[in-house]
């Protein structure tokens, strides 16, 4: 061993040294991480211990949503819990969403309204109208989702309230998005279940840096303990995220894979669209702690020192025949893991895209981190 690596130029060593690091690290993030994603067993808390579950208060925000509150408002009403509330919270829109919103009243007992008047020396974005919803919730659980959402199933309440048990403040869902035809939607529900492979892994692992406020549930004593949204409230975003680097660790937090705890969402219609929220999103990242940056980065940097070196070494023809089969290797465990996930959260027809993500988002991102470094001044946003 020690004359082949003698035998080794400086370049080689280094490609060499590259591609064992990249793919050792590959390896760590698909079988200790994204693997708890695939293959964890779904636990049911209160059922096994017996408790009743809590009565529950779901908080949605909506602006300008007459249409989508009119398709989806109706799936939360309807979910199978025997003692839950719907506040929603009408943030200054200008539609239709006051007389939709009047009219369901009548009919929900459930549903219960409070509106935000638009104030033209007083501008403010989705946390204010966040915090005035969790005001006025009444019940101590707290399960946040989006006005252009809508659960799976009729117990999506239930299932993300088994995990409602003493010692855990803050419970963290999936939320997709919708199936539609077409590259660009595959993208969009690719890219959102590779993340959520990450960030549901990592708090399996008791690291949780980061959630979706489209399936996010907490205790409201866990919000005013931490102050709402008040060390980030002159962010636009990162109502679900940076609440969650401040309030959640591997004590308190719990995930909820179940399939029936799943919401979906409008995924956008444009690839310009998608990237303007990619952008907003990972821009928000920026205010993560350091470690949780580490292992946000540490995944595609891996890959890239392992694809480059790779594909160095085969131009090289440096032992083609080993490098070809470690990254069948990897490409074979990726492939199960990332089907694993696709069954548990109910992804279909997206596994062909995974070779391809392994190269497009590389550039994606570099893109989207690029465009955050260079424009200093963004465009406010309400979501």
């Amino acid at each position: 061993m020690s004359s082949i690596i003698a035998s080794l130029s400086p370049i080689e060593l280094i490609l060499l040294a590259s591609l064992l690091v990249g793919l050792c690290i590959q390896l760590y993030y698909y079988l200790w991480v994204f693997t708890r994603v695939s293959m964890r067993r779904c636990p049911h808390p209160h059922t096994e211990s017996g408790d009743a579950l809590p009565p529950v208060s779901v908080v949605i925000c909506a602006r300008n949503e007459e249409e989508n509150l009119k398709r989806f408002l109706p799936k939360v009403l309807a979910q199978e819990y025997p003692n839950f509330e719907v506040v929603v919270v009408n943030d200054c829109s200008t539609d239709g969403t006051d007389m939709l919103l009047s009219s369901m009243l009548s009919q929900h007992p459930r549903l219960r309204v409070t509106s935000i008047n638009e104030n033209a020396k007083f501008m403010h974005n989705k946390k204010l109208a966040l915090t005035v919803g969790i005001k006025s919730a009444q019940h101590e659980w707290l399960l946040l989702t989006d006005a252009d959402c809508y659960p799976e199933s009729p117990r999506w309440l239930a299932s993300m309230a088994e995990h409602f048990v003493q010692g855990t403040e803050l419970v963290i869902g999936y939320g997709g998005y919708t199936a539609q035809p077409g590259l660009l939607n595959k993208l969009i529900r690719f890219d959102t279940m590779f993340n959520a492979m990450a960030y549901l892994g990592f708090a399996i692992n008791h690291h949780p840096y980061m959630a979706v406020g489209r399936n996010l549930a907490y205790r409201k004593e866990l919000f005013f303990r931490h102050r709402g949204f008040a060390s980030h409230s002159h962010i636009i975003s990162g109502d679900d995220d940076l609440f969650v680097r401040d309030a959640a660790h591997g004590r308190n937090t719990s995930v909820c894979l179940a399939p029936e705890a799943i919401t979906r969402s409008v995924p956008c219609p444009t690839y310009r669209e998608w990237l303007r929220q990619k952008t907003r999103h990972v821009s928000t990242s920026a205010h993560y702690k350091l470690s949780a940056k580490m292992r946000i980065a540490m995944e595609p940097i891996s890959r890239t020192l392992m694809l480059g070196a790779a594909i160095a070494l085969l131009v090289m023809q440096f032992n083609p025949l080993a490098i070809i089969i470690a990254l069948i290797i990897r490409y074979i465990i990726q492939l199960l893991v990332t089907k694993g996930a696709m069954n548990r959260l109910n992804e279909k027809k997206l596994l062909l895209i995974s070779p391809i993500w392994d190269f497009y988002s590389l550039y994606l991102y570099t893109k989207i981190h690029l465009a955050n470094l260079l424009t200093q001044k963004r465009t406010p946003a309400w979501r």
